[in-house]
């Protein structure tokens, strides 16, 4: 691959904005909804806020990795290998290390409080977030080597360095329709390699997607493929979301079966087919920038690093209350959100180290 001026696709930008803001609703549903996190509200809800947790939940992080193999294809045709490998280690690697040893250690604290784990203060909690590995929630140790919500950058600075030979030797390939019915089998077939489950899927099946994401979605090919195949992509990824989300809530299958296997690949079409619908719709009517485009775009990283401790932090004094789940959706999303934006606005962006800390560019 020759090197060259970069084209910009705002499109690419626009669904990174959109998908660290569906993340940040994520997870303040997961202080709701039935599933183990880190801090629960008293009440759980098994109605509307489940369905929207498992209606994200299934594209959402292999979307992240997508987009993420798509701007591997730019950064690698503007930079040498070794420039490559070091801006990794320094916009994944640093943000990481700090959320390890500074961002994380509250989270653990008040899981470990909230669910009887612990008593004490903080302080007195600090030497013993060193005590065994962190390894899932609800579990012993408590060091949280991957920085909790911050597995994505140290999964995605592993898949860039062990790839670059990969994509230094091997060209991309042209997008071609049968790719639409091709790659999520290939996905699919994937899901018999079971390594370590994360974010509601294996590493495996992520790295897939960081893969088609170089090779493949970002290809010139790929958008005049998906424009003229829209017109059945979009009822698929319908009918599989209500497919997925009925299943999983009437009658999870059980491990192992054939019911098990049949939901997995319709969870699988689901999440390939929602990438491709947000592809789609990104593509139609994202595709321009503005001042509020740079200055989000930009805002990304920091308010991904920095969104989970805040809403742990707020829902760790609200999860008592006796108020109504709305009221409290209310009070845990706005005030994470504004508390977010006023640290960057004001402090982060402002601090040269801190926007080291952070993942920005100096």
């Amino acid at each position: 691959m020759g090197r060259g001026k970069r084209v910009r696709y705002y499109d690419y930008d626009w669904i990174k904005v959109i998908a660290t803001l569906g993340v940040f609703l994520y997870h303040c549903s997961m202080f709701f909804n039935p599933f183990p996190w880190h801090v629960k509200n008293n009440e759980v809800d098994t109605n509307g806020i489940l369905v929207f947790s498992l209606f994200l939940g299934v594209w959402l992080m292999p979307l992240f990795f997508a987009i993420s193999g798509i701007s591997v294809t730019y950064s690698l045709n503007n930079r040498s290998t070794s420039n490559f490998i070091k801006e990794r280690l320094v916009r994944l690697g640093v943000p990481l290390l700090f959320g390890m040893f500074i961002l994380s250690p509250p989270q653990v604290y008040i899981e470990r409080v909230t669910n009887y784990q612990f008593s004490g203060s903080f302080i007195n909690f600090i030497p013993h977030y060193f005590d065994g590995l962190y390894l899932d929630i609800g579990g012993r140790g408590n060091f949280a080597f991957s920085g909790l919500h911050l597995w994505y950058l140290l999964v995605l600075l592993v898949y860039s360095i062990i790839s670059v030979p990969l994509f230094k030797t091997i060209a991309r390939r042209k997008f071609r329709k049968s790719l639409f019915v091709l790659l999520p089998f290939l996905l699919f077939l994937s899901g018999v390699i079971e390594t370590m489950g994360i974010g509601g899927w294996d590493i495996i099946f992520y790295f897939m997607t960081f893969i088609f994401g170089y090779y493949f979605l970002s290809s010139p090919e790929f958008k005049p493929a998906l424009v003229s195949s829209f017109k059945w992509i979009l009822p698929i990824a319908l009918s599989t979301s209500v497919i997925y989300i009925v299943w999983f809530m009437i009658a999870f299958p059980k491990e192992n079966s054939i019911q098990d296997i049949i939901f997995y690949a319709v969870k699988t079409v689901n999440c390939w087919s929602w990438i491709l619908v947000i592809f789609y719709l990104g593509n139609k009517y994202l595709t321009f920038s503005n001042n509020f485009l740079k200055y989000t775009s930009e805002a990304s990283m920091p308010f991904y690093v920095l969104h989970q401790p805040i809403i742990v932090a707020v829902g760790y004094f609200i999860y008592e209350l006796s108020w109504p789940i709305a009221i409290k959706a209310f009070v845990l999303i706005t005030t994470s959100f504004i508390l977010i934006m006023l640290l960057y606005h004001f402090v982060i962006r402002n601090v040269e180290l801190l926007r080291l800390l952070f993942g920005l560019k100096g």
